[in-house]
């Protein structure tokens, strides 16, 4: 009979990889670890949990049931999370600067035509 073996993955360490994979796309983040669980923040309302197995982070909020929408991505692949969360973090970004131009009351002007 072959028994399951338990393998432990180290939350720090998961996120401390994501960390260095979101750098590569040019995105900074900082790794904070206790408790069993690791934290990677990398923008405003962007927060990535991690706790060896999974990585999850909020993309939304459901009105209706009242309730956070979370994604969620497997620690095993952390590159391809980094990118998905490179998209979410360039989606927070575009929604600051649409709100950081309607609070100044000002409108980009368009690009001068070359001459």
């Amino acid at each position: 009979m072959i028994s399951a073996i338990a393998i432990t993955v180290d939350p720090c360490r998961s996120a401390e990889i994501l960390q260095e994979a979101l750098r590569r796309d040019g995105i900074n983040a900082d790794v904070h670890d206790g408790y069993g669980l690791a934290l990677v923040s990398v923008w405003v309302g962007l927060v990535v949990w991690c706790d060896g197995a999974r990585f999850w982070w909020r993309t939304g909020w459901n009105s209706e049931r009242r309730r956070v929408i979370y994604a969620w991505h497997p620690a095993s692949d952390p590159f391809r999370a980094a990118r998905r969360i490179a998209l979410r973090y360039a989606e927070i970004r575009a929604q600051q600067r649409a709100f950081d131009v309607r609070q100044s009351g000002h409108h980009e002007s368009p690009p001068a035509e070359p001459q």
